[in-house]
């Protein structure tokens, strides 16, 4: 397997692995054990995707050796790649998920109060819900940045089975789940699928059983409001904002907020 290997050497939770592109490329950050993994054509985890736009800025999530692997495994033609590594402290703060935090800190203490009773009950941090059409470039990255990131995420990829009950089985993790994230997408309206979860994640919003993230994908305020104008009041993250690994970041600081 050809692929490019960027060293970015000793990195600290939170800098920022820059990786600039002559073309879409596969590009991962992996740590040590994973990118020896993946040298070796073996399982790995790793954050990243295939990258469509240069650059792409991936947020370290913990302190250690990271290095980058760009490859065109599934593509044509070839590429030319660089990274350098960015301190975490010279990046802007993402003001709308800060926003986001300090609304959390301003929620009703019975919230928490109920959050504390489920706590024993809770098998999952974060519901992420979403419509198919926008997995390969939101969802999947996203889910597997959270799970990376130490959150328990219930991802329709990581729990449904053959066999299983679809209905059960997303009623089930809406209601073991402390979060719930809505990818809010043009698909994700036009789906049934999505609507369904959508009703139940807002009802146990409301009821204070859970906290609603929202993320808008390709969606403006107005198109939320003409859907929702509801969810089109909540602080939410665009997706054009910001790179899939800071969003992540951010959310699962915001879960494990004390």
């Amino acid at each position: 397997m050809k692929f490019i290997e960027i060293d970015l050497g000793q990195c600290q939770a939170g800098d920022v692995a820059e990786v600039s592109l002559s073309a879409g490329a596969n590009v991962r950050l992996l740590d040590s054990s994973n990118f020896s993994a993946y040298k070796a054509g073996r399982q790995h985890r790793y954050l990243g995707g295939l990258a469509k736009q240069s650059p792409v800025r991936l947020t370290i999530p913990r302190s250690g050796h990271w290095r980058v692997a760009v490859d065109m495994q599934g593509l044509r033609g070839s590429v030319r790649a660089a990274a350098r590594r960015i301190p975490g402290s010279t990046l802007r703060p993402l003001a709308p998920i800060r926003e986001q935090r300090a609304s959390l800190q301003g929620i009703s203490e019975n919230l928490f109060e109920s959050q504390a009773e489920l706590a024993g009950a809770a098998e999952f941090d974060v519901f992420v819900s979403h419509a198919s059409e926008d997995k390969d470039a939101v969802v999947r990255p996203l889910a597997q940045a959270l799970h990376d990131s130490g959150l328990r995420v219930w991802y329709d990829e990581f729990e449904l089975r053959i066999g299983d009950s679809l209905r059960r089985k997303i009623d089930s993790g809406i209601a073991r789940s402390r979060f719930g994230i809505v990818v809010l997408s043009s698909a994700f309206f036009a789906k049934g699928w999505a609507q369904y979860e959508l009703d139940g994640l807002v009802t146990r919003s409301v009821s204070g059983k859970q906290v609603l993230l929202p993320l808008w994908h390709g969606v403006s305020k107005d198109d939320v409001m003409n859907q929702s104008p509801s969810l089109a009041d909540k602080v939410a993250l665009r997706t054009a904002d910001y790179t899939i690994s800071e969003i992540a970041a951010e959310i699962a600081e915001v879960v494990q907020r004390p």
